[in-house]
């Protein structure tokens, strides 16, 4: 692990270090969003290398299992910003679900702040009158329209599917 770790670049160095539980404390959201990008950038570029260097080297060894030895330093650096990367992802959900939680208070408190603006129930004289058959949800239950031409483009297209699709049903049959 120290070998692996004394191979990164400073820069690469660096990227892990910001990784660590007291660097990523005073982060705020965006700049977690910002490190999870650039570290899952590193770990995918050291993916690709280890996967294409494996896979010119299977021709060479004949064998998977022979040439993956041969290059561990790229699967150890993917591992390594795997790792750095599962830390970062880690601390932006707990950042996201303290994000959400302040907006949904911020938000509860603006309706409570502020009068009900939607339209009124309507009164006992307003509403449809039951049809007599008995009290209960079948008697409030809206009724379809007995007009069942399509009104819309898109109602027009979907009825003639349906005919068409029922239409092929048919002839599939009829030529049976």
């Amino acid at each position: 692990m120290n070998a692996l770790l004394n191979s990164l670049t400073e820069a690469e160095l660096m990227l892990i270090r910001e990784t660590e539980r007291d660097q990523m404390a005073g982060l705020d959201e965006d700049a977690l969003v910002d490190l999870h990008t650039r570290i899952r950038r590193a770990r995918n570029k050291y993916v690709k290398l280890y996967r294409r260097e494996a896979s010119s080297r299977v021709s060479e060894f004949s064998s998977r299992g022979v040439a993956r030895p041969k290059n561990r330093r790229n699967a150890g650096k993917a591992e390594l910003f795997e790792d750095a990367l599962s830390r970062a992802s880690r601390e932006l959900a707990a950042a996201a679900r303290r994000s959400a939680a302040e907006l949904r208070t911020e938000r509860i408190e603006a309706a409570r702040r502020e009068p009900a603006t939607g339209p009124s129930r309507p009164g006992r004289s307003a509403r449809r009158p039951t049809s007599g058959r008995g009290t209960g949800a079948r008697s409030t239950a809206r009724t379809r329209t007995s007009d069942r031409s399509p009104t819309s483009p898109a109602l027009r297209k979907r009825q003639a599917s349906t005919l068409a699709k029922g239409s092929r049903r048919q002839a599939k049959r009829d030529s049976r």
